[in-house]
């Protein structure tokens, strides 16, 4: 990404009107103690990127070729980029979100990147927080108009001046085990379609 085009998206996200639902489920899972893993669809991650620009959380990024311009973006926006992939097993990307999280930092990553399929989740996110002790968090973001992208996963982006609504999920752990592992999955599911399109679900798609 051109430091022109860097700067136009800059722009274009400081017109948007935020307004935050949740934040005292953040507050809570950090008066824990434990370190905070945030799930997101991959189509959401512009205004999230943006609404938490310069905290130095850690964001997971694919080092498939279109995941470089999401990295150099984030960078500018005061994140620590880790390159790799969200499956699980043995990835040297989510290994290192792990140490982060058992370092006691915040990380984010899409449960559904680098290709999809979209808003359907990949363990490796849960797997990392059964390993680092960490707590999960669903992350959403809907906008009053904006434009889709025709990509896999139809990317969101908000038109100048939208209002864009965050909504943060309650926290919730991973037990240790397999069948823990396939009711968290579960759970993410159902909290990422509830965050990122309300009480109606996922069958009210925007756009």
């Amino acid at each position: 990404m051109t430091t022109l085009l860097a700067g136009l998206v800059r722009l274009l996200a400081a017109t948007w009107r935020y307004r935050v639902r949740g934040w005292e489920h953040v507050t809570t899972a950090r008066a824990s103690g434990r370190p905070l893993i945030y799930v997101l669809w991959h189509s959401r991650i512009l205004p999230l990127l943006y609404h938490r620009r310069d905290e130095g959380m850690a964001l997971l990024i694919s080092r498939h070729r279109d995941g470089g311009y999401l990295a150099e973006l984030s960078e500018r926006w005061g994140y620590r980029v880790v390159r790799g992939s969200s499956q699980r097993g043995g990835d040297v990307g989510l290994l290192g979100l792990v140490r982060h999280l058992r370092q006691g930092g915040e990380v984010a990553l899409t449960p559904d990147g680098p290709r999809g399929p979209a808003e359907r989740m990949k363990p490796g996110a849960l797997a990392a927080a059964q390993h680092a002790n960490a707590l999960v968090i669903a992350a959403g973001a809907r906008a009053s108009s904006a434009w889709w992208i025709r990509s896999w996963d139809r990317f969101c982006l908000p038109r100048p001046f939208a209002a864009v609504d965050i909504v943060y999920s309650a926290p919730f752990a991973v037990e240790q085990g397999k069948a823990a592992l396939r009711q968290a999955l579960t759970r993410a599911e159902e909290e990422l379609s509830r965050v990122t399109y309300g009480d109606q679900g996922r069958g009210t798609r925007d756009g």
